[in-house]
């Protein structure tokens, strides 16, 4: 059985005691652990796209493609929740997932920062073909934007920056949750 400790403040008449109480978790996974997990990434997920139509912030190809690991992770949260087969295996591409979520978000932050250079993934269009001055003027009019361009920040960070913590952050957890997987 794994163990997590929980931190109790308990007030007596003149002094305060802190106390450390043990909390036991089955062999499976804590299937409220998961669904917790799998509401903070839906509303990662939904935001994304608040952000997009409600308040009118063009994304970059890079944020989109940001947003498919999120997608990933929301099915497979529920493939665990409903089907209780392959946990530790969901748990491992979970985890991989996340990794490369957390790659691919670096990446857009260090484009942003100037630490990269914008990529092929980051341009729009063929970029090896001529075009004419009104396919030149359409392709204005259709108002792209660049990955180095941060169009939409909160609390002074970047998404990029935000998904990059939130993506380590999970990815953390899902390995933990892998590696802690069936421990007695």
């Amino acid at each position: 059985m794994e163990y997590y400790y929980c931190i109790n403040n308990y007030f007596d008449s003149s002094r305060n005691l802190l106390f450390t109480s043990k909390l036991k978790m089955t062999e499976q996974i804590n299937k409220k652990f998961l669904f917790t997990l799998m509401l903070f990434i839906s509303f990662i997920f939904v935001s994304a796209f608040v952000i997009e139509h409600k308040l009118g912030y063009q994304p970059c190809k890079l944020c989109i493609y940001e947003r498919i690991p999120y997608f990933l992770a929301i099915l497979l949260i529920m493939k665990i929740l409903i089907i209780r087969s392959y946990e530790k295996i969901t748990l491992l591409i979970l985890s991989l997932v996340f990794m490369i979520s957390s790659v691919l978000a670096f990446y857009h932050f260090g484009i942003e920062q100037g630490f990269f250079k914008e990529t092929l993934a980051c341009k729009t269009g063929n970029l090896s073909e001529n075009l004419s001055k009104e396919e030149i003027l359409e392709k204005l009019k259709q108002n792209t934007i660049g990955c180095k361009n941060v169009s939409f920040r909160i609390l002074g960070f970047s998404l990029a920056a935000i998904n990059t913590i939130f993506s380590i952050f999970l990815s953390a957890i899902f390995i933990r949750l892998f590696t802690n997987y069936g421990k007695n």
